[in-house]
């Protein structure tokens, strides 16, 4: 039972915030938390601001500062917000944690906008979390996908399985 929900954001579309006057997205704040508080969940979470990266600049040294941010949790369960483009390559660097049940999850629209896909990745993020065993997992478009069998599909902007 998911007593304690770490949460660790790095970015990624799901924290984009429209700047009009300068017509461009920036990563705002994490929304994750607001999104769980106004959700009223029935567990204790707390949200670690690790990244405010869009996907497509992490870095293999911002990789492994999540790897090892991750592993120094005292709780198993560990919600990773990502942005979708780089997503995989993370979820695999994270496959080396042991004793953790690590989903990421993202969204395709800013998580501020009418319509987004946030709060239904974030729900069946923890959702998953609450019944998978440990290991690393993606919870995007409704499913939960193995880090080594799927892939984005950024002409469809959804994710499926990799060939």
């Amino acid at each position: 039972m998911l007593q304690h929900l770490t949460i660790v954001t790095t970015g990624g579309t799901i924290d984009k915030v429209y700047f009009d006057d300068k017509s461009t997205f920036q990563i705002g704040a994490p929304a994750i938390g607001e999104i769980l508080k106004q959700l009223g969940v029935a567990f204790e979470f707390e949200v670690i601001a690790l990244l405010r990266k869009d996907s497509l600049h992490v870095t293999g040294e911002d990789r492994e500062l999540v790897r090892r941010t991750i592993e120094a949790q005292p709780h198993r369960h560990i919600l990773v917000t990502h942005g979708t483009d780089t997503m995989v390559e993370t979820a695999r660097v994270l496959q080396s944690v042991p004793g953790k049940v690590i989903v990421l999850t993202g969204a395709l629209n800013p998580a501020r906008f009418q319509g987004s896909d946030a709060v239904f990745n974030i729900g069946c993020a923890v959702g998953a979390l609450q019944t998978l065993s440990d290991g690393v997992y993606i919870a995007m478009n409704g499913r939960i996908w193995d880090p080594l069998r799927v892939r984005k599909n950024r002409d469809a902007n959804r994710f499926e399985a990799a060939e």
